[in-house]
Parts: structure tokens; sequence; C-alpha cells
């Protein structure tokens, strides 16, 4: 086992000329969510892949020392979701 089968992997810094995710305030849009994958927890920002009904999307936690915000992505297709997460993961989405 690797150091990153306890923590998720760090996303590559974003790209020039990257694809800007548009990021919403986080509401409840289904009674269960599943995480299928995180970042590591470690960093300031930490992303999540998360699938619900079918659909999938990113949930952004920013912590400062103010406090926590949760954004997340639009809710897409399961395969459009996972396709954006590995965007952001080699920093071609942001």
């Amino acid at each position: 086992m690797s150091l990153e089968d306890f923590h998720g992997p760090h996303p590559k810094p974003a790209k020039e000329g990257h694809t800007k995710i548009d990021w919403s305030k986080s509401v409840r849009r289904s009674a269960f969510i599943r995480v299928r994958a995180h970042t590591c927890d470690h960093e300031p920002t930490t992303y999540e892949l998360c699938a619900a009904g079918g659909l999938g999307h990113i949930r952004r936690t920013e912590r400062t020392a103010g406090g926590s915000r949760v954004s997340e992505s639009p809710w897409l297709r399961d395969a459009e979701a996972k396709k954006l997460w590995n965007d952001l993961l080699e920093g071609d989405a942001r």
C-alpha cells in the first residue's frame, strides 16, 4: 500500500487556459450522497467526487481561519462527472 491509499491525491496546479468550474453554494439535493473519491485533506482546499441518484458532482471545501465554505460543481451524468474529476486532478479544470 502507498500513502495515497490512506489519503487522496494532490490536484496538479491549474494549467493556463484551464476550464473554469461553475462553483455554486452547496444545497442538499439528495438524502444520501456517496463520496467516491477525494483529494488529500491536508490542503486548505479539498475536493470530493460525489454520486447520488445516477448523477455526480464535485464538492469543494475551502478552509480558512474564519471557517469553512462548501461549494459544488454542477450535477452531471456520471461519466461527465468522472471526466471533470480527472480534469480537476490533472489541472485542466478548476
